[in-house]
């Protein structure tokens, strides 16, 4: 998100200016955007070798090590739970930083630098915050928006501008609706249209360049998570799906935009297509993904009430997810499930022992309440 969000705003410059910078030189331009493609699919070493050449031309520009670390953020995203990888991650984003200010340092204004220390704090922020590191995250989106603020300019004529200023106008209007005690902060900001950030996004999935992909993922995000559009957002994950078919993370996002309206067939077949890939050892296809699999499928087999086809699944989820020390989303919710799957299958004991399971382990969403409720009175509990 927030590579989109500072790309998008941070080129909406000048036109002048932004020709300037290192990301309109021809050979950039289409190194970037084959790497990008490749990245997108999960073609790893082809993407490094499309970066490669362009860092080995700008071997001093904050290009090179940002491209390393885009690189390292695709890895971390496949499994957030793994950290093996952030602190080489903020290495490489701590060199992009420090390459920029030496440029900021000969030359304030200068749009490589403002560009490329913007969307490494961005990044760093957007890291710091999946570690729930809230302040230092806090602090790097608040340096990164000041970067994008200097330089920000509107060219309504580009496309992928266009994504930054929709993704704006659409959270800008959005935020202070879902979260009302925000509005005393938002109130000092330009205010935002939810309709005419919709159409931007959509102008730059039709139309963009470099972001056309960014553009469609967040367009699906925003239908599924806010306007619950399912038609549009299967739509959407298609696209992406049929462009980069290797790409797991767009792979469980097609499953779970299925499992969230309750298609539970096609959530089926995508999930068991995960968890075979899985199986083969897919490149992407992490115990990360397997657990989202495993615990659809189980989900599935709940809603139609087939409980004992549920408890395979639930107590492979349990030996995937005891490689954590943390209690993650999908271990807590696994076993909650399991607790109502022994309720379906009638073992009420077996069925309380994993609802105080629940309640030892870290609160997700509604975990706790839903174990007291089903202690108190078994699944389907009313009470």
């Amino acid at each position: 998100m927030w590579f989109a969000v500072l790309l998008g705003g941070i080129l909406s410059c000048s036109s002048a200016v932004a020709q300037s910078s290192i990301l309109y030189e021809p050979e950039v331009r289409a190194s970037a955007k084959a790497g990008l493609e490749a990245l997108y699919d999960l073609r790893f070493e082809e993407a490094e070798d499309h970066f490669q050449t362009i860092t080995e031309r700008h071997l001093d520009h904050p290009i090179g090590p940002f491209l390393e670390a885009l690189t390292l953020w695709w890895t971390i995203l496949l499994d957030l739970t793994d950290t093996s990888h952030d602190e080489k991650f903020y290495a490489a984003m701590g060199e992009v930083i420090a390459r920029s200010n030496e440029r900021l340092d000969a030359d304030g204004n200068e749009f490589d630098a403002m560009f490329f220390k913007g969307i490494a704090l961005g990044f760093r922020g957007r890291l710091r915050s999946n570690r729930r590191d809230w302040i230092r995250a806090a602090a790097d989106g608040k340096r990164a928006m000041d970067y994008v603020l200097a330089v920000a300019n509107a060219d309504t004529t580009n496309h992928d501008f266009a994504l930054g200023r929709g993704l704006y106008q659409y959270y800008a209007a959005l935020i202070p609706e879902r979260y009302p005690f925000v509005r005393p902060v938002t109130a000092f900001l330009p205010p935002g249209d939810r309709s005419g950030g919709l159409y931007e996004l959509e102008r730059t999935a039709r139309e963009g360049y470099y972001m056309q992909t960014e553009a469609m993922y967040f367009l699906a995000q925003i239908n599924y998570l806010y306007e619950k559009d399912f038609q549009a957002c299967v739509q959407q994950v298609s696209w992406l799906r049929d462009k980069y078919p290797r790409n797991s993370f767009f792979h469980t996002l097609e499953g779970r935009i299925y499992a969230s309206w309750h298609q539970w067939q096609a959530s089926d077949t995508v999930f068991a297509d995960v968890l075979e890939r899985y199986k083969a050892q897919e490149t992407g296809y992490t115990p990360a993904m397997a657990e989202q699999a495993l615990y659809f499928l189980a989900r599935s087999h709940i809603a139609r009430g087939e409980a004992s086809a549920a408890l395979p699944h639930l107590l492979s989820l349990e030996a995937l997810t005891a490689r954590l020390d943390a209690d993650s989303y999908f271990k807590v919710a696994g076993r909650l499930y399991q607790g109502i799957a022994y309720d379906l299958m009638g073992d009420r004991d077996r069925a309380i022992t994993r609802y105080k399971d629940v309640l030892r382990m870290k609160r997700w969403g509604s975990s706790h309440t839903d174990a007291r409720r089903y202690l108190a009175n078994p699944y389907p509990a009313t009470g």
